[in-house]
């Protein structure tokens, strides 16, 4: 018999397993960090800057002493990884070998690469690495023309073709730019390189998945996970009958997730504390789940031509009383310390207006501090009478 949840219930364990708001934490800070990233199996890194990048601000918001260098720390104990989850991301190391078959799949032609391969070059940057140790993109020169896609040079993509098919790690990046070495010279001894089979490799990504996220249906699961559906699928359907998951039925739609799980439906919620989200933060990555469980349909516009954007630039998601309530678009003036809202759309649901703008209000104190800002500007809402509202709660943060 499947188990009913009310939207109401699934939001809630969603939100405890992704632990956002985060509760109370003892102990050092970046274990705290380490933590995180181990529970949600992968923090997704991304370029775009105009606030905190998306890797700090996803840690930032499950560990409230989180701190830029705690990660890089954690990279030189070799303790995380970069590679790739559905994206470029951070991984723990106690994963590692969950990562081989991709870079099995990209090394025998099974998934194909977003670059042309480049035998001769992929040589060349194999051995100057070999012999002279780590290098970087830039440590190879190139005066021709930079081609595909992305406009990279060749000796770039055969860096990327050598990490994704495992033979280079990052051990390190310098001013956001990745530091290639080989991956015998990266890993710690006693690293376990055994590649898991493929039923192994599946109950892996199902287990990660519905610990971190609660609920699960098996095209979540599979997520950009090249070819993975089917035997995703067929996986999910022996954990059922093993009685290792349950099926949860939340208004018409079937979940799966793990028993222990169901059992977070005891502990409180933290409904008070208020959270700015990245637009890459695990809770909100894939947008459908989000419009079925959360009923919020969410789009980063940054991607979106200027004249059809509706909301903003780069709109973080507020999440407030287990609900995701408005999204704001923000951007650090970092010369200035300046931070610009240039505009917070509320949902329709966003009833009780006095309680949100006062948590709102508290966590920019937190938000301005951790871009390095010390001033705030409001410049549009919507509703447009939500401005001077909103004003009166945060007049202090605005001198």
């Amino acid at each position: 018999m499947n188990e009913s949840l009310s939207t109401e219930q699934a939001r809630k364990l969603v939100l405890l397993s992704q632990r956002v708001p985060p509760a109370k934490q003892a102990g050092r800070a970046t274990e705290a960090t380490l933590s995180a990233i181990e529970h949600l199996g992968y923090i997704q890194i991304d370029t775009i800057s105009v606030v905190q990048r998306a890797h700090h601000h996803t840690l930032w918001n499950r560990n409230p002493r989180y701190q830029p260098n705690q990660l890089d720390q954690l990279v030189s104990e070799k303790r995380v990884f970069e590679y790739w989850s559905h994206a470029a991301a951070y991984l723990p190391f106690r994963d590692f070998r969950f990562s081989l078959p991709r870079k099995h799949a990209f090394a025998n032609g099974e998934q194909r690469h977003w670059y042309q391969r480049d035998e001769r070059m992929i040589k060349l940057v194999l051995k100057r690495i070999a012999t002279e140790g780590p290098l970087m993109a830039k440590d190879f020169s190139h005066t021709g023309k930079r081609v595909g896609e992305w406009k990279a040079k060749p000796a770039k993509r055969a860096l990327e073709y050598l990490f994704m098919q495992g033979d280079l790690m990052v051990p390190r990046r310098v001013n956001f730019h990745k530091v290639y070495d080989l991956t015998e010279r990266v890993l710690p001894k006693g690293t376990d390189t055994t590649v898991p089979d493929r039923q192994e490799y599946a109950r892996f990504l199902i287990t990660r998945y519905l610990r971190a996220n609660g609920l699960g249906q098996s095209a979540e699961i599979a997520y950009l996970q090249n070819g993975a559906k089917p035997l995703i699928a067929a996986t999910l359907e022996d954990m059922v009958s093993n009685r290792e998951l349950q099926r949860v039925r939340v208004a018409d739609q079937l979940y799966f997730a793990l028993p222990a799980t169901l059992e977070l439906l005891g502990k409180p919620l933290a409904r008070s504390k208020l959270k700015i989200l990245s637009p890459f933060d695990n809770l909100v990555i894939q947008r459908d789940r989000v419009k079925a469980l959360f009923g919020f349909d969410y789009l980063i516009e940054c991607y979106v031509p200027e004249r059809k954007r509706r909301h903003g630039y780069f709109c973080l998601p507020i999440l407030w009383d287990g609900k995701l309530v408005a999204r704001m678009d923000c951007k650090t003036e970092r010369k200035e310390s300046m931070l610009h809202i240039h505009h917070l759309v509320l949902e329709p649901t966003a009833l009780k207006t006095d309680a949100l703008f006062l948590a709102l209000r508290k966590e920019l104190k937190s938000f301005l501090k951790f871009n390095h800002c010390t001033r705030l500007k409001l410049h549009r809402t919507s509703p447009a009478k939500a401005k001077t509202q909103l004003q009166k709660f945060i007049s202090d943060l605005t001198q």
